[in-house]
């Protein structure tokens, strides 16, 4: 084979390795998905991180987490593999303000346990997952379970994928709340179909359509004035294309996700990453901008003759609003940037550490399209992760 005839098959490898689907919501380990033949891993893995994650808006600081996360994977009798997470957060701080001049925040100090297990079968060209989540802090708790298949075309160029998740949370906050929630049920379904398909041996693409639908108890019971619709139903697409530059011996990824649901809210998510192999390092940097609307039942602030905050005339308008209301400010329409970078080194083929570091910026006036929710403080986060990986 000549030098020239390589360059396509190993351009198409970094492509495919670098092409990652999202779980489906019941499942909080990530697995890739690639349009080659299904085969089980031949070695175990083993993946040990600590994330640190804080997050602050003018004048304090808010929320802090600590997050140390292990992850294995096995594989057994040649034809199965069995993998699963576990992660234990640490959560102190407080809840965001309700609006720039008033504060709507709650102390709070938390701890969550979770965990995951999933189970694959391997065949010539296809796969099947089944998994298991299970996650509890003192007064929410999560079980959930999904079940995935994925088939590849003859050439394997082309994989299909479909994929169902449920989650059953019961919520239980019977101290320090504003509207207290006594063993409340909530009910969450996804069905998802996608499509990765090898456009050039410089080129792979991927659509996921996703239908996500949900009844039970959506309030926040830590917020004042917050009552929310019983059912939430989803409508979610996700596009990616994934480039290599043979030039430069990288792989651009780019993403665009789409999401539309019974709320009000629709938001678009734009994503870039350069994945830059530079002997034992790699590197990548990325970008993330996201806009969405605000939920049909949001409410905004007054203001007076002035212009100013009038903290008396937003509560009486909030208590003469009839039905559906909430000053939560994930339910705002605002936009926000990401930005990324990640540093792996290897030190044999089979060991290697990373750092991430991500940088979160949002604010009302980033909306696309025009000004967002009036009256919210600007907000920022950031998120260290490190890691060890090591298969044997």
């Amino acid at each position: 084979m000549t030098k020239n005839s390589q360059r396509p098959e190993t351009a198409t490898g970094v492509l495919l390795a670098s092409l990652v689907l999202p779980g489906l919501a019941a499942l909080s380990a990530i697995a890739p998905l690639n349009a080659v033949a299904e085969n089980a891993p031949e070695k175990a893995t083993l993946a040990v991180k600590y994330g640190s994650y804080k997050d602050s808006q003018p004048g304090w600081d808010r929320v802090k987490v600590d997050a140390p996360q292990v992850y294995i994977q096995a594989p057994i009798a040649g034809e199965w593999s069995i993998e699963g997470s576990a992660v234990a957060d640490s959560v102190s701080g407080a809840s965001p303000r309700m609006h720039t001049q008033r504060s709507g925040a709650s102390n709070m100090s938390d701890s969550r346990k979770a965990g995951d297990l999933k189970v694959t079968r391997y065949m010539a060209r296809s796969a099947v997952s089944a998994g298991i989540a299970y996650s509890d802090e003192h007064d929410y708790t999560s079980h959930a379970f999904s079940v995935d298949g994925r088939w590849s075309s003859e050439d394997n160029n082309r994989t299909w994928s479909l994929g169902y998740g449920t989650s059953i949370d019961r919520i239980d906050n019977t101290s320090n709340g504003v509207n207290t929630a006594i063993n409340q049920r909530k009910r969450t379904h996804e069905i998802m179909a996608g499509l990765t398909q090898v456009l050039t041996p410089l080129d792979i693409a991927q659509i996921n359509i996703t239908r996500g639908t949900g009844h039970g108890y959506f309030n926040d019971p830590y917020k004042s004035f917050d009552q929310r619709p019983g059912e939430r139903n989803a409508w979610i697409g996700l596009v990616r294309w994934n480039h290599y530059l043979e030039r430069y011996g990288a792989a651009l990824r780019s993403s665009y996700r789409y999401y539309n649901d019974t709320f009000g809210v629709k938001s678009h998510t734009f994503g870039l990453d350069w994945v830059q192999p530079a002997g034992k390092w790699t590197f990548t940097p990325g970008a993330r901008y996201y806009t969405q609307s605000a939920a049909n039942f949001y409410l905004d602030p007054k203001f007076n003759a002035q212009g100013q905050y009038d903290m008396t005339a937003t509560i009486l308008s909030a208590m003469a609003a009839p039905g559906n209301k909430s000053f939560d400010q994930r339910l705002a329409a605002f936009g926000a940037t990401t930005l990324s970078m990640k540093v792996a080194y290897a030190f044999t083929p089979d060991t290697s550490a990373d750092v991430k570091v991500e940088t979160y910026r949002q604010t009302s006036g980033m909306r696309l399209g025009g000004n967002g929710s009036p009256g919210l403080d600007p907000f920022r986060a950031q998120f260290i992760q490190v890691g060890l990986t090591h298969r044997f």
